[in-house]
């Protein structure tokens, strides 16, 4: 007998589980499925937001930018601006914090401006022209989308710069202007033609003259609402939208060292805090409800109260003189509306900034039959176009809460209905698939991993500065944020179902095609082991009928 040779055999039947077919055993049959993930159903914007995180993990970040821009042209501007409900929508935060979604768009919205990626190229050319009226988010947005699909897009906007809202009143510190530049560029060479400081006083001329096959108005809400404050002579008194118009236009307003902002939003939280920054000793913010039902957001507030900013809840302005200003305590009733008083005080103030919500100027649709305005809106279909054949509206113009990432999502909707009203035929959006519930994920695959903490600009800097506060995650970071992700709904070829079916029934197909994994039914005995073991809820056992 030779060196290291046995004196007997030994035979490994792997195959021993599939010696007899069990296919026949069985009720039910696993089936793979995709579900839609929670995070993707409720961005406003319609990003695909497990799918890109999945290409992020992987550390393949062009592809998962890649897979952003074709929803949403501006990631690094969603990354700084968008209040995230995809987040507040994670599964995850039902085992320990939710996946940043948010932080790990920004990453990859800064690193392609780094690395210099252009957008994809536009379609061969239609021969329709579009005007967009309007170049704010939601402008801009459909803009994309329609150069993309081969229309000559115009786009007008009454004033000097584009950007709308995101320009003239999100300050500095939470939107670098280089950014938000960078990103609008890229749009703009797609070959969309821009013109600045043209008023539009009538949509319906102005495609008619124009010679132009659709219109979609996208005129953002910068019209300042009032509220009559009897007020002195000499008393300063100025809104908010103002303030930070000034500020973008690099004019910064006078406010003096003690600034009283009146109202509750995100405007009223950026006027209070650009007071700071531009000297005053003390900013206060009065407001006339309880922080629970403020309207700005809670990190907004919270960085607010971290840069010293004060609040005077439950409070309302009576009357403003010069340095002085008379407000009343407030208490809510049973139904939660704030009722007077009769409590005064006196407050030191050398200005009153108003910060009471915006109007969108409608004028331009003065004279146009079919069109529809309530409560200060546009009333518009399912496809968004108005009761006008040909005009569409989106973003402020439409009922819809007011974000940047509403808008985004708007230009994007009424690009594909513009796209098909011009060709003739209507836009059916593909169905929703079923939803990922928490329920349906095997946790016990997921160790606890609390979301990664964005660094901020220290409170000393943030007090005479403009500079960003907000940071963004370095690339370690955003890798491991990506990687909390746990694919809700969706197959991540982890093989548990390939390791744990005592059959060996579940094949893993190389390369893979529409799926990772297929089952051979005349093995599968319909245990249900695999469903139980997948981590994502991808695999559903179906009852067969007999």
């Amino acid at each position: 007998m030779s060196t290291g040779e046995l004196p007997f055999a030994i035979t490994l039947d792997v195959g021993s589980s599939r010696a007899n077919r069990t296919g026949s055993w069985r009720t039910e049959q696993p089936q793979y499925v995709r579900h839609q993930a929670p995070c993707g159903r409720d961005c406003p914007a319609g990003e695909d937001v497990q799918a890109w995180l999945a290409l992020a993990e992987e550390g393949d970040y062009e592809a998962a930018w890649r897979l952003i821009v074709e929803e949403n042209p501006m990631p690094a501007v969603m990354g700084r601006v968008c209040y995230h409900p995809c987040e507040t929508a994670c599964n995850r935060v039902q085992l320990d914090e939710a996946v940043g979604i948010n932080s790990v768009e920004r990453f990859l919205g800064d690193e392609a401006l780094r690395c210099g990626w252009q957008l994809p190229p536009p379609a061969p050319a239609s021969g329709k022209r579009v005007l967009v009226v309007g170049a704010g988010p939601c402008g801009l947005s459909a803009a994309y989308h329609l150069a993309r699909l081969g229309h000559a897009v115009t786009l007008r906007d009454a004033g000097p710069r584009v950007g709308g809202m995101m320009r003239f009143g999100i300050p500095r510190y939470r939107l670098p202007r280089e950014i938000l530049d960078a990103e609008i560029q890229r749009i703009l060479d797609l070959g969309v033609a821009l013109e600045l400081d043209t008023h539009v006083p009538d949509a319906l001329a102005a495609m008619r003259d124009g010679g132009f096959d659709a219109c979609l108005l996208a005129v953002g809400a910068q019209l300042a609402k009032r509220a009559y404050i009897p007020a002195g002579s000499a008393a300063k008194v100025l809104d908010a939208l103002a303030v930070l118009h000034e500020m973008d236009r690099g004019e910064p307003p006078r406010l003096g060292r003690r600034v009283v902002v009146y109202g509750g939003g995100n405007t009223a939280m950026d006027a209070a805090r650009t007071a700071k920054r531009l000297g005053a000793e003390e900013a206060i913010i009065v407001y006339r409800r309880n922080r629970e039902k403020m309207p700005a957001h809670e990190s907004e507030l919270e960085e607010a109260l971290q840069e010293g900013i004060l609040v005077k809840w439950l409070t309302t302005i009576k009357r403003a003189d010069q340095g002085r200003l008379m407000v009343e305590r407030m208490e809510l009733d049973a139904s939660g509306y704030p009722q007077p008083t009769g409590e005064l005080e006196e407050l030191e103030a050398d200005s009153v900034v108003l910060a009471l919500g915006q109007d969108t100027d409608l004028s331009l649709l003065e004279g146009t039959p079919g069109i529809e305005v309530q409560d200060g809106v546009v009333t518009v279909g399912e496809d968004m176009m108005t009761g006008a054949p040909g005009i569409f509206a989106g973003g402020d113009m439409v009922p819809a809460d007011r974000t940047v990432t509403v808008a985004v999502g708007h230009g994007k909707l009424a690009a594909r209905h513009i796209d098909a009203w011009l060709a003739g035929r209507v836009y059916e959006p593909p169905p929703a698939a079923a939803a990922a519930t928490f329920e349906t994920l095997n946790t016990w695959y997921y160790t606890d991993a609390p979301q990664t903490v964005r660094p901020s600009l220290d409170a000393v800097r943030r007090s005479s500065t403009f500079d960003e506060v907000v940071l963004g995650l370095d690339a370690a970071s955003a890798l491991f944020e990506a990687r909390r992700c746990m694919s809700c709904g969706n197959c991540f070829a982890c093989d548990n179902c390939f390791g744990v079916c005592p059959d060996n029934a579940v094949i893993k197909l190389e390369p893979p095609g529409s799926y990772q994994y297929e089952v051979d039914l005349d093995y599968c005995k319909g245990c249900g082991m695999c469903a139980r073991e997948c981590p994502c809820g991808a695999i559903e056992m179906v009852s067969e009928t007999i």
